[in-house]
């Protein structure tokens, strides 16, 4: 039973053009296209059995429970979906997708990833970090601990410049690291 909770991927699809109804782009039309869904159960670092979902705060992220990240896009644009359950009800916690994948320090994840990157590293100018540049994901779970988001964009992500999910003890642009998903963003191009 614990295995099961705290197994790492839950499903992964990834189809290229053509192959899965509906086809390709954000919109549902006939150009080419990608999509895909990931989850995971959230564990902590130190788990007997790792997870691509890590939960640094178990007070707000509990282990064992979920998350799921979808991937709809082609030429043209992108959306990004966001489903969790299991989560502290009626808290409001910021989402961000992030530039590298998750590691047991919060910090591993990087800044988020930015459309047109801030030349300052860390980012904090309102002219790159905004929901615009950036693909906010902030929700509040509802009394049963689930909750969603959506993010949609005229961009897609640059090959290999993004690679998490990192969730935040508050909405907005900033805030403490609470849990983190590595989620293999397409293109991998």
């Amino acid at each position: 039973m614990v295995a099961g909770m705290l197994a790492g991927a839950v499903a992964t699809a990834l189809l290229a053009a053509g192959a899965g109804a509906g086809g390709g782009g954000v919109a549902g039309d006939a150009t080419p296209g990608y999509w895909q869904r990931v989850g995971a159960r959230f564990a902590p670092p130190t788990a007997f059995l790792p997870s691509s979902a890590i939960t640094y705060d178990q007070k707000l992220v509990p282990a064992g429970s979920s998350i799921e990240v979808e991937q709809r896009g082609g030429p043209g644009g992108m959306e990004v979906k966001l489903r969790v359950e299991g989560l502290k009800p009626g808290h409001a916690y910021g989402a961000h997708v992030h530039q590298k994948p998750c590691g047991a320090d919060p910090e591993a994840a990087g800044g988020h990833y930015q459309h047109r990157e801030d030349p300052r590293q860390p980012s904090k100018d309102p002219a790159y970090v905004n929901p615009e540049n950036e693909v906010w994901l902030d929700f509040t779970p509802g009394p049963d601990g689930s909750g969603g988001a959506g993010a949609r964009h005229g961009w897609e992500f640059r090959g290999g410049a993004a690679g998490s999910v990192v969730l935040h003890h508050e909405p907005g642009g900033a805030g403490d690291r609470v849990a983190c998903f590595t989620v293999p963003f397409a293109p991998v191009a």
